[in-house]
């Protein structure tokens, strides 16, 4: 249990629905509304029923300070945000770092809900010596005063060298102006442990799927944004993460996935869930697997792709299972799939896993182009 915290205290726990209800409205606000009592423009909190107050900073039209204090508790919740999956996933919001991978997943996220930027912290540098920040708050539709509201609703924040080094976890911010936190999108469904959230499956996609992804257990944050990506890239439908997953708004997994996680579909469930929606849509299941197949499952036969095998699986909704590198496939998926393998030259047992998926993906895909 939480004891009552000091007055400038930040908590965030896992809390009931109606909880999180309202630490969200108040997370939305975060930092970015309301007073800034000087002293280099740090932000205050105060207590309320949820131990959460949102940090005020200065309204739109007026000259608000520069956040210089890594103690500040908006740049301990933004650093909270980068670190903690399951923080994350209380508040409904995600740290993305840097110039590019903030343009690009503004430019593919965002939609009939709203913008994604919840608010900006920017590099506090003379405008001389940096063109990057005005040239990306045009972009994005944001106004430049520290404090101030654009018409999307984002706010601006302006930050030191040290709270910016904070923030990312770099030791150097020569390359690093910016830092978004961005609302996790709808498109995200988090259903693990509540079997009865498989019911309602269809809601998961506008349309029933025909190419889905299914990640049994892979943890690398680079291999799930690449994944992530390639899935997008390809035209697949969605993707499915079973247990063992790294968190798809890790921050190195956003950076690889290059804005694909807040514009695919992505459910973060277990079996139960999967095997509902493969019922649901009528999926064939296939997973990856090398050609030599374990004494365990013998009897089981690993096909080779080809685009004979493709050609024959153009009309059918499929589910591709990849495992992790180190783990291989989980006793649910070798037993539950038709194992297919990449025929390779040489002495390579395999690929890494991000680069067989998109062989995989690019493959299976082809032919259903010409059916749309």
């Amino acid at each position: 249990m939480l004891s009552s915290p000091p007055h400038h205290a930040f908590l965030c726990s896992v809390p009931s629905p109606a909880a999180t209800h309202r630490r969200r409205a108040a997370v939305d606000r975060l930092g970015l509304a309301g007073r800034n009592r000087g002293g280099g423009g740090n932000v205050e909190f105060d207590a309320d029923e949820e131990q959460l107050s949102p940090p005020r900073v200065a309204g739109a039209g007026s000259t608000a300070g520069v956040i210089s204090s890594p103690s500040n508790p908006f740049v301990k919740h933004c650093v909270k945000l980068r670190q903690s999956s399951s923080y994350r996933r209380s508040c409904g919001m995600a740290v993305v770092v840097g110039l590019t991978p903030i343009r690009e997943t503004d430019r593919r996220g965002g939609s009939e809900e709203g913008p994604l930027i919840n608010s900006l912290l920017l590099l506090d540098v003379p405008e001389a010596s940096s063109s990057a920040s005005p040239v990306l708050l045009g972009e994005l539709g944001i106004n430049g005063g520290s404090g101030d509201s654009s018409s999307a609703g984002a706010r601006v924040v302006r930050v030191s060298s040290m709270v910016m080094k904070k923030l990312t976890g770099l030791q150097s911010t020569d390359s690093t102006e910016a830092v978004a936190v961005m609302k996790i999108p709808s498109s995200f469904h988090d259903v693990g442990g509540r079997p009865r959230e498989a019911a309602g499956c269809s809601s998961w996609f506008s349309s029933p799927p025909r190419r889905l992804l299914v990640l049994d257990g892979i943890q690398d944050p680079g291999n799930i944004g690449t994944l992530l990506r390639s899935a997008m890239a390809f035209r697949w439908d969605g993707v499915f993460l079973l247990p063992g997953c790294c968190d798809p708004f890790n921050e190195k997994a956003l950076r690889a996935a290059r804005g694909a996680s807040f514009q695919l579909p992505i459910i973060s469930g277990d079996w139960v869930h999967l095997e509902v929606l493969k019922t649901e849509f009528r999926m064939k299941m296939l997973a990856a697997h090398p050609e030599d197949i374990n004494a365990n499952y013998r009897g089981k036969v690993s096909h080779t792709l080809s685009q004979e095998l493709a050609d024959s699986l153009a009309e059918d909704p499929l589910c591709l299972v990849l495992g992790s590198e180190g783990q291989g496939l989980s006793q649910e998926a070798m037993h539950g799939s038709d194992l297919v393998n990449i025929p390779m030259a040489g002495n390579f047992e395999s690929l890494n896993v991000s680069v067989a998926g998109g062989i995989f993906m690019f493959t299976l895909q082809t032919q259903y182009w010409g059916n749309l």
